[in-house]
């Protein structure tokens, strides 16, 4: 029998955290990267069960669906139940473009009450819960490699990052913890 080459998953084992704060990589997802008119929301958000965001910062969500507004006619779609995406935006008849990203990003899970201050040590971003509430969502930078954020709740953020980024995202995670753990 030949040998058989298992793909070991971006992070696999990797674990990280304080005594404020827990890392813990998420587990796979189906996202897509869609973009838009205003004009095709409607139909795009009974498609997908949830209402697409269309105010800065936002997103919508619906069970384990979320649509998280990236820019005025961008969002990132993630399905944390791995429900396919593909099949629901083309099933709204309605002018869009939706690309699977499902394999390109990772997403660690940052919690505890010291989330926000491991978050803030490599995000320029008001991450203060007045700022940047639940629900809250943007494109941003953590060190030197680009992420999505998403607060899901008080103490709970979602770090979306891509794949060949996500060691670095994840060390800085791990070490802005222990700092945010004394």
């Amino acid at each position: 029998m030949a040998d058989v080459a298992i793909r070991k998953p971006a992070l696999a084992g990797r674990l990280g955290g304080s005594a404020t704060v827990r890392l813990t990589v998420a587990p796979p997802a189906s996202r897509v990267a869609l973009r838009a008119p205003a004009g095709s929301l409607k139909a795009l958000s009974l498609a997908l069960g949830l209402s697409v965001p269309t105010t800065p910062k936002t997103s919508g969500r619906a069970a384990a669906r979320s649509a998280l507004w990236l820019g005025p006619d961008e969002w990132l779609l993630i399905d944390e139940a791995g429900g396919d995406l593909m099949v629901a935006c083309s099933s709204a008849g309605a002018l869009h473009s939706a690309t699977d990203v499902s394999h390109r990003n990772v997403a660690v899970i940052v919690s505890g009450p010291g989330a926000e201050a491991t978050l803030a040590a490599g995000c320029p971003q008001d991450l203060s819960l007045s700022s940047f509430p639940v629900g809250a969502a943007s494109r941003t930078v953590f060190g030197k490699a680009e992420i999505v954020l998403f607060r899901t709740e008080e103490d709970t953020f979602r770090v979306e990052c891509w794949r060949s980024f996500s060691d670095y995202v994840f060390g800085l995670l791990a070490e802005a913890a222990e700092d945010a753990g004394h």
